[in-house]
């Protein structure tokens, strides 16, 4: 081979390992932050992805908080081995050109304590004995909505924003979760609407406790989420909310629900596929595959610019 080639197959060798590690960074990376004591709550944990090239400059980035952050980003981490990829649905909104690139926090679930922290109390305290003792029941201790939020709000979004660099209004200010993590992320939406300006709702345990085989909509839960959600859901003012189940497995139980939210939601004014989106995915299952699957959609909605 003449020397010329050499040097030049040499050259290209050299950077190609060299654009290896910068590549691997192009895909964004994670922080854990392992322990985080907050006052009334059991410990918090969090896994934030930051997106590509966030190191390289000095851009400020939108921010996106996602609860179960456990199951976001690796398998490793996961309770059934099966994961969100928020990630990976972060960057295929990017790659359309219509989302920016958002710092994804993932706030893990407390274990055991999860159903009690993600419970909205406004939910829980205007339920009726009878569904509040069934509520107590899976809960096994005090309802801590109400404080997890404050810690979302305050402490957690003061941290990021100063340890980040963010763009800390609501309008780059977006919630999400499902099941349990919907109702929440609704909660937080509806309650700080001054800090979230943003939410996704998925698979929204709507419920509230275990739906019995055979069960219809209970006229109860319905009046409550009309209380505690739709009552309280002010005016648009730019805000935009997602909302979406499936129809398999544990989301066969909520199509009435999420039916009675849509009309309320419209009732109020707000105007769907511009302040609101809600979505069926026929056969959809309650289960992260499922989420993952339709996560660039979401992000593709919710976040667009």
């Amino acid at each position: 081979m003449p020397v010329r080639q050499s040097l030049l197959a040499l050259l290209a060798l050299v950077l190609g390992l060299l654009a290896g590690p910068a590549l691997a960074q192009d895909r964004g990376r994670l922080v854990e932050v392992e322990r985080i004591a907050v006052p009334g709550l059991p410990d918090q944990r969090l896994t934030i992805w930051l997106p590509p090239r966030y190191d390289a400059g000095k851009r400020r980035y939108p921010v996106l908080y996602m609860h179960d952050g456990h199951n976001l980003f690796e398998l490793k981490n996961s309770n059934f081995n099966k994961i969100w990829a928020a990630d990976q649905a972060m960057l295929a909104a990017m790659a359309t050109g219509r989302v920016e690139p958002h710092i994804i926090v993932g706030i893990w679930a407390p274990g055991n304590d999860r159903y009690r922290q993600y419970l909205p109390k406004p939910a829980y305290d205007g339920a009726s004995p009878a569904l509040r003792g069934r509520m107590e029941a899976i809960a096994g201790g005090p309802v801590i909505s109400e404080a997890y939020l404050n810690w979302l709000a305050g402490p957690l979004k003061q941290q990021i924003d100063r340890s980040y660099r963010t763009r800390p209004g609501p309008r780059d200010t977006a919630i999400a979760g499902s099941s349990m993590g919907g109702l929440m992320s609704c909660y937080a939406f509806v309650m700080r609407p001054d800090i979230y300006g943003r939410a996704a709702c998925v698979s929204t345990h709507w419920p509230l406790v275990m739906p019995q085989p055979g069960e219809g909509a209970d006229p109860e839960r319905l009046a409550l989420h009309q209380r505690w959600l739709v009552d309280r859901l002010g005016r648009p003012d730019g805000r935009r909310l997602w909302l979406d189940i499936g129809t398999g497995t544990l989301d066969a139980f909520y199509p009435p629900y999420q039916a009675a939210v849509e009309a309320g939601i419209t009732a109020k004014g707000w105007k769907r596929g511009r302040d609101w989106q809600g979505t069926t995915y026929e056969g959809a299952e309650h289960e992260e595959n499922a989420w993952a699957r339709r996560l660039p959609e979401i992000f593709g909605w919710l976040l667009r610019k």
